[in-house]
């Protein structure tokens, strides 16, 4: 009877009745409501550390882009001011005497639309062969069963460190006819090793059951390259096609070293190298460049059409860098695999 007594006790003591009338409260975790409390303290603290990551980040990248564009529109100030005022310093982001004498100068040199012809030629040809040519080439290196692709990769390697020279690659040209034509700025750069080698690498991340997958359905390797692997390889052609539009675009050595007896080849980085020369050879000091152009108060000088050109080579860049940067984004292959 005692043990049951004691039992029946127990049992109203932890379901919190009375007994005898003192009232005995069970025992429980922590109540609700002091939870609660320290979840909002939480919260407020995770708010708080927010809040300081994102102004150190705002402030960080606010100063990252004034550093970034501060050159760009300290260029476009002095190229839209004055040369002979450019001259005597302090210009920042205004210019202090608006001139366009700058653009005028070099918009008018006589082989300025048929050297923009020809970049623009160059640019969108060798881009195109270029993409079309590293890619083959990086298929072909990136599969497992191909017998060669150490022994290929290796001598490609070895091509970006050892070169044969500006005579030797000068007399090949020669030979091959390639000197005094166009294709001289678009067959050499056809292959770079660099490309190819950062194309192979990111082919060997797909997952190879996408190639299998593929060939069980009767697809040969050059339809597996069109219409499996290129699709999924969008990020690193934008890349690739992004380094070898901006190399034609701004080349300028080989027009003068391989096409200088044929004008009709010329480039237009050519030609504003020849501009630059003539202005600075013209303009020893800011009486002289004023000279030079026939005693103008809006004179020209070698700083401000050296940014004149800088930003109309600039631009076409700039401009066609936010159609390929959306494909800067890896991580297309998700989901390409079905289990």
């Amino acid at each position: 009877m005692n043990d049951k007594n004691e039992m029946e006790l127990n049992y109203a003591n932890a379901d919190g009745e009375s007994d005898g009338g003192i009232q005995i409260e069970p025992k429980v975790n922590p109540p609700e409501n002091k939870r609660k409390i320290e979840i909002k303290r939480s919260h407020r603290k995770r708010r708080a550390s927010d809040k300081v990551f994102t102004v150190c980040n705002t402030v960080f990248m606010i100063l990252f882009s004034v550093v970034t564009l501060y050159p760009v529109l300290n260029t476009l100030a002095i190229s839209l001011n004055d040369g002979l005022d450019a001259v005597r310093g302090g210009i920042h982001l205004i210019p202090r005497v608006f001139s366009l004498k700058s653009y005028q100068t070099v918009l008018g040199i006589q082989g300025f639309v048929r050297g923009a012809f020809i970049t623009v030629s160059r640019t969108v040809l060798g881009t195109l062969f270029a993409l079309v040519a590293n890619a083959l080439l990086a298929y072909i290196i990136s599969r497992k069963r191909f017998l060669f692709r150490s022994e290929l990769s290796l001598f490609w390697v070895i091509t970006m460190y050892v070169s044969g020279g500006l005579i030797p690659t000068m007399v090949l040209y020669k030979a091959l006819h390639l000197t005094n034509s166009f294709w001289v700025y678009v067959i050499p750069g056809m292959v770079s090793a660099f490309n190819v080698m950062v194309l192979r690498t990111y082919m060997e991340g797909l997952p190879d059951e996408l190639e299998e997958s593929a060939q069980l359905d009767g697809a040969g390797y050059m339809t597996i390259f069109v219409r499996v692997i290129s699709p999924l390889c969008k990020p690193v052609y934008a890349t690739v096609a992004l380094f070898v539009a901006v190399y034609q675009w701004n080349s300028w050595f080989d027009a003068m070293i391989y096409n200088r007896m044929k004008p009709e080849y010329t480039t237009l980085q050519y030609e504003l190298m020849k501009l630059l020369n003539s202005v600075m050879q013209q303009s020893g000091s800011a009486t002289g460049g004023a000279a030079a152009n026939g005693g103008n108060v809006s004179a020209v000088t070698p700083v401000s059409v050296r940014s004149a050109a800088t930003i109309i080579t600039m631009l076409p860049i700039v401009c066609l860098y936010p159609f390929l940067q959306r494909y800067f984004v890896t991580g297309l292959t998700i989901g390409g695999v079905k289990g």
